[in-house]
């Protein structure tokens, strides 16, 4: 192996990991590129974890060794014995505190030994600090976070949103507030420099439904875009409101800032108040199965509408809950589920209790209004396709408030036989007891404090809180089952805390390492990455090489997000 010391070493002031950057040859969806996203973290002042990818590109025989190079020394150094073959990470023994380490991978494959992109550094402080910190401009307060690669090197650059304001449209019970200041976002390298700032503007309400945005690369070209929605000038009334004025979507490039395209949003006519067209979403989906489409919508509590647009900003197709569809109205959700429900390698949407095919043909509604609640996954493995998890906010159901619905046809599965009132909050689902197969579905309605743990088949584990109607289930430890993140605590369903963190979280995705998922929460000033440090025995392709989890990510930005579940 040809020995290198090319790569420029970032400073140590955060005493964290940063991971570097260089291209894979081989895209994937939308262009995306690969490194071996290389993670290190202290355990100790002795050792070291090690972790990083294994892509789908990578032979099922393909095997790899760990280098590490020192300060103050000049080349990298195998310090594996064998190469790893079990697994995508690696104890390294031999380190010592208050020293900085670079790691790099090689893979072997048909016997040839090969350098990969991508570089970890960790700085041996002796204690466990599980996190990558990123450091932010203005000491800012982040409230929503974009997870893409807007430079192209195969890492995952962030785009965050700030101020930590959100207003709610709906006036009329006062949970409007006026705007304190204009929405800004912020682009971050993966090695935490600072790229671009964007101010949305007055013409932007600062809050979750005036101002989606979302981060993709739309073209293929390897370098994401950021997407949203934007305004001109001032147009504010004097109680702050925004009535009037132009409505655009506008791209920004990812990589300096600067706007390159803009065409009009969806028009505010017809929709019946103040609360219902201040509800505005954005997202991205696979219409044809070969290339990224901008999926637009409007609405929620009435009329809805929808549009999707190709990367040139030229309309695919339209759609509205009106004429042929009002009964289609009042059933949005807060955010948008995207999901090849019928298998044709398409991409279906499901904005709520209702079912869009790919060519924007209605497959299906409940006769069941808003919905709070919306996870999609495949839930029951003993059904063919995917599943749906409602929760029911409006029109008080007097049975299926919570409910399964096979996501294909929309038939109800299972549901609580009784009445609900206001499911609330994001719900939760995934694998997270091993008594029970498949996943595991949770909500609540906290005004009554009635709370709902199913398993697959829709039998009722636990009444139980988990002290929040929106916790996180995600691999964290080595076993198939998945952990649960609530607050500060991570922990096993009815087990051991295995880690606490500090701040909000934003996200829960696949970001670095092997397999498991990282937490990124934001803290003022700063948005750290947690990424688990305890030794695998396996080894699965990275989750964001899978489609539906991919765009799952992308909408963390937008909405009340929904965690991406695996479509394979």
């Amino acid at each position: 192996m040809k020995k290198t010391n090319s790569l420029h070493l970032l400073s140590t002031a955060t005493f964290v990991i940063i991971f570097l950057t260089f291209a894979c040859s081989a895209p994937e969806y939308g262009g995306e590129k690969f490194d071996r996203g290389v993670v290190a973290l202290t355990i100790d002042e002795n050792t070291m974890y090690v972790g990083w990818r294994l892509l789908e590109e990578d032979p099922h025989d393909v095997s790899f060794n760990v280098y590490r190079m020192d300060i103050g020394e000049s080349d990298f150094k195998k310090i594996t014995t064998e190469p790893v073959t079990g697994s995508t990470n690696f104890i390294d023994t031999g380190v010592r505190p208050d020293m900085g380490y670079r790691y790099r991978i090689t893979r072997i494959a048909d016997g040839i030994e090969q350098e990969t992109p991508g570089t970890g550094y960790a700085f041996n402080r002796g204690m466990n600090k599980p996190y990558i910190s990123i450091k932010l401009r203005d000491d800012v307060s982040p409230n929503k976070i974009g997870i893409a690669d807007l430079t192209g090197d195969g890492a995952y650059d962030f785009v965050i949103q700030h101020p930590r304001f959100n207003v709610d449209p709906w006036f009329r019970e006062g949970y409007w507030r006026r705007s304190s200041e204009p929405y800004k976002l912020d682009a971050y390298s993966s090695r935490g420099e600072f790229l671009w700032r964007y101010d949305m503007g007055w013409a932007i309400e600062t809050g979750t439904w005036y101002a989606p945005y979302i981060v993709y690369d739309l073209d293929g070209n390897g370098k994401a875009d950021v997407f949203t929605k934007a305004g001109e000038g001032d147009p504010r009334e004097i109680c702050g409101r925004v009535l009037t004025g132009s409505e655009y979507l506008v791209r920004i490039d990812g990589r300096t800032g600067e706007i390159t395209g803009k065409t009009n949003w969806i028009p505010r006519d017809d929709f019946e108040s103040y609360n219902r067209w201040s509800r505005n979403f954005l997202t991205v989906a696979w219409l044809d199965g070969t290339k990224p489409s901008l999926v637009l919508l409007r609405g929620t509590y009435g009329v809805i509408k929808v549009q999707t647009l190709d990367n040139n900003f030229n309309t695919i197709w339209q759609w509205e809950s009106t004429g042929e569809y009002e009964d289609f109205k009042g059933r949005g959700a807060h955010n948008i589920l995207v999901a090849d429900i019928d298998g044709d390698g398409k991409d279906e949407l499901i904005p709520g209790t209702f079912a869009l095919d790919n060519d924007g043909t209605p497959l299906w509604h409940l006769d069941l209004r808003h919905n709070d609640v919306g996870q999609i996954g495949n839930i029951d493995p003993d059904r063919p396709g995917l599943e749906i998890f409602y929760g029911i906010e409006s029109g008080r159901p007097e049975r299926n408030g919570v409910c399964l619905v096979d996501a294909l046809t929309g038939e109800i599965l299972w549901g609580y036989d009784g009445p609900t009132y206001h499911i609330h909050g994001r719900g939760m689902i995934g694998n997270i007891d091993p008594g029970h197969p498949g996943m595991e579905c949770y909500a609540g309605e906290q005004r009554v404090d009635k709370y709902f743990l199913y398993n697959s088949k829709g039998e009722l584990i636990s009444d139980q809180s988990f002290g929040t109607l929106s916790p996180y289930a995600l691999w964290w430890d080595d076993d198939e089952y998945k952990e649960i993140n609530v607050g500060q605590d991570v922990f096993k369903f009815n087990g051991d805390t295995l880690l606490q963190i500090e701040g909000r979280v934003l996200a829960v995705a696949d970001i670095l390492g092997d397999w498991r998922e990282e937490i990124i929460t934001a803290l003022p000033g700063e948005i750290r990455i947690y990424s688990t440090s305890i030794p695998a025995t396996s080894r699965k392709v990275c989750l964001m090489q899978d489609r539906m989890y991919r765009t799952g990510v992308a909408g963390f930005s937008m909405g009340y997000p929904a965690q991406a579940q695996l479509g394979r």
